[in-house]
């Protein structure tokens, strides 16, 4: 196996990590939300932060995975590679709807914070299956058909 290939494997590979990993530590701040803190800008950013991280990796991913499919042994109709394009849209739609419409609530007045806070924590549990999901395609390489 060629170096540049290997290497193009492990950018892609942290590059999972970097859109995954971020969003477990958003559980407990959401958490923290729902309670009511007064610190509610700081936890906020730090959503917003970690939406856009993930936004970039994932060019990171999508990019080395496009080179990684051109250069290595597998085609575009490979069932393992069609579900993780097709997890993958559904994954890009996601995250454009249910992050940042949510976390812009929190600053308008009359807005049921505990309400926004149960909606992020369940939109984290979504985005973190679905991204789990094209992990399982990547790494188990099912032949569906």
């Amino acid at each position: 196996m060629d170096i540049w290939y290997r290497l193009l494997i492990y950018v892609h590979v942290i590059s999972v990590i970097v859109s995954i990993g971020p969003f477990f530590i958003l559980l407990p701040i959401a958490k923290k939300l729902r309670m009511g803190h007064m610190q509610v800008d700081g936890y906020l950013e730090t959503f917003r932060f970690v939406v856009r991280l993930a936004k970039h990796s994932g060019h990171v991913l999508v990019g080395t995975g496009i080179l990684l499919v051109v250069s290595g042994p597998w085609t575009w109709s490979t069932p393992w590679i069609v579900m993780t394009l097709v997890i993958l849209f559904c994954s890009l739609f996601f995250l454009a709807r249910a992050f940042s419409p949510t976390l812009q609530k929190f600053n308008q007045e009359g807005q049921n914070r505990r309400v926004l806070a149960e909606k992020l924590t369940r939109s984290i549990w979504i985005y973190i299956i679905l991204l789990l999901a094209m992990l399982w395609f990547m790494v188990g390489k099912p032949d569906l058909w």
